[in-house]
C-alpha cells in the first residue's frame, strides 16, 4: 500500500479543463474523461486505479470541444490579422522612415507585432492543454494591444478619406471587444504574479530616458521650422550701338539658411517697370516686363546650400518707356523634404499647352500654363496608412501682370489649394508638409540710372537674354 500512487483531478476550470496530479506533482490537465484515461496510461497507472475527484466527481465534463476551439481559432485568427499590418508597417518605418524618431517608432512597431504572434501561440495554449501557466496573460495583453492600435488608427483616421486600414481597424475594434469580454469571463489573468519587489530606480531611469530621447529625436526636429531666405538685386545693364535694347542683368537667388532639408516646389520672379513707390501706388499700375522661374523644379535644399541664377531681361525701345524705377522680386515655394518623398521625376512631369488643355481636371484653373505633378509619400508607413494617397500638383497662372504659383497638396480628385495672397489658407498642408511660401524681398532700382549706366556702356555684341519659362 505505501507504494501506491495518489491519483487527484482537480475541479473544472472557467473552461472545463481539470488539472491532473499524481502524488502531488501536476502531469497536465484533461477536457474529459477519455482524455483522463490516454494520460494515466502515459503516467503508468493502470485503468480503474482509484482517482480522488475535487469539486465535482467523474461525471462532470463541463467541455464544449468545438464551441471552445472554434474560440481559440477566432482568438488566433485575429491576432495574426493584427500581427501582419504592424509587421509591414513596422519592416517599413524601421528602415526608410525619414526621421530618427520615425526609424525608432517602426522597431517598436516590430517588437508590438512579434508579441501578437507571441499571443496567438499563447491563445493555442490556453484553448487546449493550458502548460504554460501565463498564457492566458500573453493572450489578454494581446488582445489589449490588438484594441488600443485597432482605435489609434480609427482616431489618426478622423477628418481622413476612408481607406483598406479603416475597414481593418473596425473590425479590429469589434473583435477585440469580444474576445476581451471573452477573456474577462475566463479570467484569463490568474496565472499573472505581482511581484514584490520592483526596480523604482530602473523605471524611472528608463522614463527619464525616454522622455530624453522623445524631447531630442522627435519633439526639437518636429518643431524646428525651415528658414528660407530668398531675393534679387540689380546687377549690371548695357546697351547694344544704336541705343536699343536695353539688357539688364538681375542676380536671384534662394538660400536654406535653417536645419531642415527642403523641395523646392516651384518659383517665380518678376522684372516690372513701375512708378516711384508713394503710397498711393497701386499694383495695377506696374508694368510686366518680364516672370519666369529661377529654380529648377523639384530641387533640393540641404541645410546651408544656396541656389542663384542671373537673369538677363531684355527692355526694347528703353528710351520711350515711361519708368520711373525698375522692380524685382522673387518667389519660392518649399516643402519639407524630412516629412515626405517625391515618389515620382517631378521635375520632368511638366505639361503645358494642348496636353495641359487634355489633360484638365475638373477643379483645375482655367488660365494655367503649366503644370507639375508627382505623389508624394508620407515620413512613415503609418502616415501612409491613415492618410491614404496624396499627392502634390504646381500650377502657373497667367493672370495679367501678375502670374503667380498655384500649389495643392491633396488626395487624388480633391483641391485643397494653397493660394499666393493667403499662405495659410491650407493649415493642414502646412502643418504636415511644411509648405511655405517664401516671398523675398522687393529690389528696387532708378530706371534712369540704369539707362544712363547702359549708354556709358558700349557693347558690340548683346547679351542673350534669358528665355521665358
Amino acid at each position: 500500500m505505501a507504494n501506491t500512487r495518489v491519483v487527484t483531478v482537480g475541479a473544472p476550470d472557467d473552461l472545463g479543463l481539470r488539472k491532473v496530479l499524481i502524488d502531488g506533482r501536476p502531469v497536465g490537465g484533461v477536457w474529459s474523461e477519455k482524455e483522463l484515461k490516454r494520460l494515466l496510461s502515459c503516467e503508468g497507472v493502470a485503468d480503474g486505479h482509484p482517482i480522488r475527484w475535487v469539486g465535482e466527481d467523474g461525471t462532470y465534463w463541463p467541455d464544449q470541444p468545438w464551441m471552445r476551439r472554434i474560440t481559440g481559432l477566432c482568438v488566433v485568427l485575429g491576432l495574426l490579422a493584427t500581427a501582419y499590418p504592424l509587421f509591414k508597417i513596422g519592416m517599413a518605418d524601421s528602415g526608410d522612415a525619414l526621421t530618427y524618431g520615425g526609424r525608432i517608432a517602426g522597431v517598436t512597431i516590430l517588437v508590438v507585432a512579434v508579441v501578437e504572434v507571441i499571443a496567438a501561440g499563447a491563445a493555442v495554449d490556453f484553448w487546449e492543454t493550458r502548460r504554460w501557466p501565463y498564457s492566458g496573460v500573453v493572450v489578454l495583453v494581446g488582445v489589449v494591444i490588438t484594441l488600443f492600435c485597432s482605435i489609434s488608427v480609427l482616431l489618426l483616421q478622423i477628418g481622413e478619406r476612408f481607406t483598406n486600414y479603416t475597414v481593418i481597424g473596425i473590425a479590429l475594434v469589434v473583435w477585440s471587444s469580444v474576445a476581451l469580454v471573452e477573456l474577462v469571463k475566463c479570467r484569463a489573468w490568474k496565472g499573472l504574479r505581482i511581484p514584490r519587489n520592483i526596480a523604482i530606480g530602473v523605471i524611472v531611469s528608463t522614463l527619464l530616458a525616454v522622455a530624453n530621447l522623445a524631447y531630442s529625436q522627435v519633439y526639437v526636429p518636429y518643431v524646428t521650422t525651415p528658414l528660407i531666405q530668398s531675393g534679387a538685386e540689380f546687377r549690371e545693364s548695357n546697351m547694344e550701338k544704336g541705343g536699343a535694347p536695353m539688357y539688364v542683368t538681375v542676380h536671384l537667388y534662394v538660400k536654406n539658411a535653417g536645419q531642415v532639408p527642403v523641395y523646392v516646389l516651384a518659383s517665380i520672379y518678376w522684372i516690372h517697370g513701375a512708378p516711384a513707390s508713394p503710397p498711393d501706388v497701386k499694383m495695377s499700375d506696374y508694368d510686366l516686363i518680364y516672370d519666369g522661374q529661377f529654380v529648377q523644379p523639384g530641387q533640393v535644399l540641404n541645410p546651408g546650400e544656396e541656389v542663384a541664377q542671373d537673369a538677363v531681361v531684355e527692355i526694347k525701345d528703353p528710351v520711350g518707356r515711361r519708368y520711373e524705377a525698375l522692380r524685382a522680386q522673387a518667389e519660392v515655394y518649399v516643402i519639407r523634404k524630412d516629412r515626405m518623398t517625391m515618389t515620382t521625376d517631378y521635375e520632368r512631369s511638366k505639361v503645358e499647352g494642348r496636353e495641359l488643355e487634355k489633360n484638365h481636371e475638373k477643379g483645375d484653373p482655367l488660365d494655367a500654363k503649366f503644370r507639375y505633378r508627382t505623389d508624394i509619400s508620407n515620413s512613415s508607413e503609418i502616415l501612409n496608412a491613415t492618410r491614404g494617397q496624396q499627392r502634390v500638383t504646381v500650377w502657373k497662372i497667367a493672370s495679367g501682370q501678375w502670374p503667380h504659383i498655384k500649389v495643392d497638396v491633396s488626395p487624388p480628385g480633391d483641391r485643397i489649394s494653397f493660394p499666393p495672397n493667403q499662405p495659410y489658407a491650407n493649415e493642414e498642408a502646412i502643418d504636415r508638409y511644411g509648405l511655405t511660401q517664401v516671398r523675398g524681398s522687393v529690389a528696387q532700382t532708378p530706371y534712369k540710372e540704369l539707362l544712363e549706366k547702359a549708354r556709358s556702356t558700349e557693347k558690340g555684341a548683346s547679351p542673350v537674354p534669358t528665355p521665358a519659362a
